[in-house]
């Protein structure tokens, strides 16, 4: 006679995550009564073929956190049976040898021996044999599990700030099983089209245009995709829309307005000359909306025409554009300004000019 499988107090011993069985003195006899089980004749092959060799389920796949049902198909002629894990013993018959509260015996017949595994984790993962015992010949058969786990993302890169120009990388770590694909894609409309199939994202001489959302995608076939963002922030210097010259007469109100895009968002400065304009100074305000700028003359008068200068300007530099403020009468060129240094009064002794020349 052999020993076909050894149990001692140190197989018994319990194997850190996973759901195997401390040993219990109390259960010396059961414990022997169990070697007993599996001793073979000497010269006799385990894994000969034989009609009461139990038949169990193909590997099972399962989703962490899920249940596991374990099955071994069995029939008349067997008179004892056993779920193990490696050399740990969960259950022998109806007896529960595992200290692990999620391994339960779901079904004990003469047809079928089943055990269920609750909220399986990833250490849960492995090979589990079904033993039994027949005219005094142990057979065995084995199933294994798999257990798949969703995808997350454990690291993905800060928001980002960066000046216009500069490169760009950005990353994105998941884990899961099976090992899932990472993406990333610019969320923005205005977006150049970036996109990467890979854990890494680098973009070259990255322009305004490329600023905004960024998302992360990983996704295996166990679930739905796990999904974070990062803001990447492009700072760039200011540029001043197309201005609109404003024409106002003597006594109303005025305003000219001057708009910059620019991050950081510029400041504003207004200039008639080489002179600084303030709110109060000769009953003007200066008020900033948003990325607009606007002068309001609240009561227009002969000194106030003429061509201002708005400047924006933020840390990376600054740009500046000119508007005119003009009175009724006043004859505009095709870019609808008044040519470099006419004013109102002497384009209108011109006309009165011109009109008696022909005259007479």
């Amino acid at each position: 006679m052999r020993l076909c499988l050894l149990i001692s107090p140190a197989t018994m011993g319990h194997v850190p995550g996973s759901p195997l069985t401390g040993f219990y003195p109390g259960r010396w006899l059961m414990l022997l009564a169990l070697r007993l089980l599996f001793l073979v004749p000497a010269g006799e092959p385990v894994g000969r073929s034989d009609s009461n060799i139990p038949k169990a389920m193909d590997n099972v796949t399962v989703r962490q956190g899920d249940n596991a049902v374990l099955r071994c198909l069995i029939d008349s002629g067997v008179t004892r049976v056993a779920w193990l894990n490696r050399s740990s013993i969960l259950y022998a018959g109806k007896d529960k040898w595992s200290l692990d509260p999620r391994v339960i015996i779901v079904t004990n017949s003469k047809t079928e021996y089943s055990i269920q595994i609750m909220s399986v984790d990833v250490y849960d993962e492995g090979p589990y044999t079904c033993s039994v015992q027949t005219l005094n010949h142990p057979r065995t058969t084995r199933v294994h599990i798999i257990v798949q786990v969703p995808p997350k993302i454990v690291n993905i890169s800060s928001s980002v700030a960066v000046n216009e120009g500069s490169n760009v990388t950005l990353l994105c770590l998941a884990i899961g099983r099976p090992e899932p694909t990472v993406t990333w894609r610019h969320l923005s409309p205005r977006a150049r089209g970036f996109a990467s199939d890979d854990e890494y994202l680098e973009i070259t001489g990255i322009v305004k245009e490329d600023a905004g959302e960024y998302e992360c995608s990983a996704y295996n076939d166990v679930s739905s995709a796990d999904m974070r963002k990062v803001q990447v922030t492009v700072n760039y210097p200011p540029l001043i829309l197309e201005t609109r010259n404003v024409g106002a007469a003597v006594g109303q109100k005025g305003i000219l307005q001057c708009e910059a895009y620019a991050v950081p968002s510029a400041d504003f400065e207004w200039y008639k000359e080489d002179r600084r304009l303030s709110t109060g100074l000769n009953g003007v305000q200066i008020k900033k909306n948003g990325d607009t700028s606007v002068l309001t003359f609240f009561n227009v008068s002969e000194e106030d025409y003429g061509n201002y200068t708005c400047v924006a300007m933020n840390k990376l530099g600054a740009s500046n554009t000119s508007v005119l403020l003009f009175g009724p009468g006043t004859v505009l060129d095709g870019n609808n300004r008044a040519p470099a240094g006419m004013t109102p009064s002497l384009w209108l002794l011109v006309i009165l000019f011109v009109h008696f020349l022909f005259k007479f």
